[in-house]
């Protein structure tokens, strides 16, 4: 691992901005909330908090008011923020974890300008094929690529991006090499698989669900640890002969840092609530996210395992965005 690598899991294991005493929460909010959304709107992370903010605006007789703001400047309007608690963020694993880890300059630190306050959803990536291939298992397409290593293409939502990750973790853990056909977005990505321009890819469910129902795409495995709700038929990566693959394309809410506990800690309560909400459940789920509720503390956590395993992956891989 290099220092530079080092320094940034050691920051992130920190996690300096979780909260700080100071306000009261009672009587909070009695204004509206603005929660960044960092994707455009329409993307599977933007319905599915939409259905997450009705029923906090519920709850707290407030509007609740999503801003759309996609990319790292959602992510550097959030980190300047007030830290007042009328200002979230919902923050993905990329823009946590994997981009800090790829970047050496950025304009902002998660370590540093965020608290957490709780994990919302995740999405479950799907290995999938174009059917012109005649793959039918994980298995044949491990054989098909060490028969023909460097001649497979995938494609990817962008350098970096969940979609490159998650092959780059499977090429490592299964000693195959497939040539990588980045593009700008999951949407022409998926496009372009199911078009038959690139062969294969891993992308979240909701992104290829539909196309999978219908027969345009074969999906292969889905690479969490688990079998998704809305693809139960579909066997894991660890069912499918590659043990120890886990990898959730996962979503948090965050606080710019500095945000009183007590803030945080009404906030993510109520959040908890509302993921534990059998109706939003059910509407996540066909959406094909996974509610995830959690605590601060738990979300805290879980960046920190999180950081440890792609701070591997992308050393290995010599991966870097700059």
């Amino acid at each position: 691992m290099s220092r530079r690598h080092f320094l940034r899991v050691a920051a992130l294991a920190t996690f300096a901005g979780l909260a700080v005493p100071g306000v009261q929460a009672a009587g909070y909010p009695d204004k509206p909330v603005h929660i960044i959304i960092p994707f455009p709107a329409g993307a599977a992370a933007d319905n599915a908090m939409r259905v997450v903010t009705r029923k906090l605006s519920e709850y707290w007789g407030q509007a609740v008011i999503v801003d759309n703001r996609p990319g790292i400047p959602g992510m550097q309007a959030a980190a300047t923020a007030p830290a007042d608690g009328y200002t979230l963020v919902l923050g993905a694993g990329s823009g946590i974890v994997t981009t800090p880890l790829l970047m050496s300059k950025l304009s902002y630190s998660p370590s540093r300008d965020f608290a957490p306050v709780g994990k919302v959803l995740t999405n479950t990536p799907v290995l999938t094929i174009h059917p012109s291939m005649g793959v039918k298992s994980v298995k044949e397409l491990i054989a098909l690529a060490k028969s023909k290593p460097g001649t497979l293409n995938y494609s990817s939502s962008g350098t970096g991006g969940p979609s490159h990750l998650a092959m780059e973790m499977f090429l490592a853990m299964t000693g195959t090499e497939m040539v990588h056909v980045p593009y700008k977005g999951a949407a022409p990505s998926v496009s372009e698989l199911v078009g038959g321009h690139v062969q294969l890819g891993i992308n979240a469910v909701p992104s290829v669900v539909q196309y999978i129902k219908t027969g345009k795409l074969t999906a292969l495995a889905v690479a969490s640890t688990k079998r998704s709700s809305a693809l139960t038929h579909i066997p894991t990566m660890a069912e499918s002969g590659v043990p120890g693959f886990e990898y959730d394309i996962w979503y948090g809410l965050f606080a710019p840092a500095r945000t009183p506990a007590d803030l945080i800690g009404k906030v993510s309560a109520d959040l908890q609530r509302a993921l534990r909400d059998p109706e939003v459940a059910k509407q996540l789920v066909t959406q094909g996210s996974e509610p995830a509720p959690s605590s601060a503390q738990e979300l805290a956590q879980y960046i920190r395992d999180d950081t440890v395993r792609w701070t591997k992956v992308i050393n290995e891989r010599r991966l870097k965005l700059d």
